[in-house]
């Protein structure tokens, strides 16, 4: 059975995380993220590389030809995004200016994660997007306006294509976490991808 086209969540995520860099504040980039290696300035370079790599391995190249943490002035992160976001468009079709772009769903495509078909790279990008999404919100206090959708729709998804062993290494995920048992999507896929459900925007562990 074919998998889904994967573009409209891949749209939607793209959507919602370029929202969430044109709206950080200047002074947030020094604030740490539930991903500990990196604060928000860290986060947003990466976000930019993300974008530049969606384009770049669906117009056939390989991820590492982009740098994953890609230098970017203060400033001019929204701006990187919306250059490499009209690529994206372009080269996945997100435009609808063309049928023929439907080609990049079954074309054999090289990510971090492996070499397959285009419509899976593009659900495996959505996954990433969401979950970073989710990163930078909580790191800037905006968690309450992320869409439950994404991250419901990546769930399941995230459970079956990363099992809870191995993690670290050449895995770049630590263990899951355990999540409340009414926690939302968002908090149970974060927690799964080996984020602290209780992190804070001050870089607190909240009620700890």
């Amino acid at each position: 059975m074919t998998a889904p086209d994967p573009r409209p969540l891949l749209r939607a995520a793209l959507d919602q995380v370029g929202g969430l860099v044109a709206d950080t504040p200047a002074d947030a980039l020094d604030r740490p993220t539930p991903c500990t290696d990196w604060d928000v300035r860290a986060l947003l370079g990466h976000l930019v590389g993300v974008h530049r790599r969606v384009a770049h391995v669906g117009a056939g190249g390989h991820f590492a030809d982009i740098d994953a943490v890609p230098e970017v002035a203060a400033g001019t992160h929204a701006a990187a995004i919306a250059t490499a976001r009209a690529d994206i468009d372009r080269v996945w079709g997100l435009d609808g200016a063309d049928d023929a772009d439907d080609a990049v769903l079954d074309r054999v495509l090289t990510v971090p994660w492996g070499t397959m078909p285009g419509r899976f790279v593009g659900f495996g990008y959505v996954q990433e997007l969401t979950v970073h999404a989710w990163d930078l919100a909580v790191a800037t206090g905006r968690a309450d306006g992320l869409d439950p959708a994404l991250a419901e729709a990546v769930e399941e998804n995230a459970h079956r294509v990363l099992p809870a062993e191995p993690r670290g290494g050449p895995i770049p995920f630590g263990p899951p976490v355990p999540a409340a048992p009414d926690a939302d999507a968002y908090t149970r896929l974060a927690a799964w991808l080996g984020r602290d459900p209780a992190f804070a925007a001050d870089g607190s562990l909240a009620g700890r």
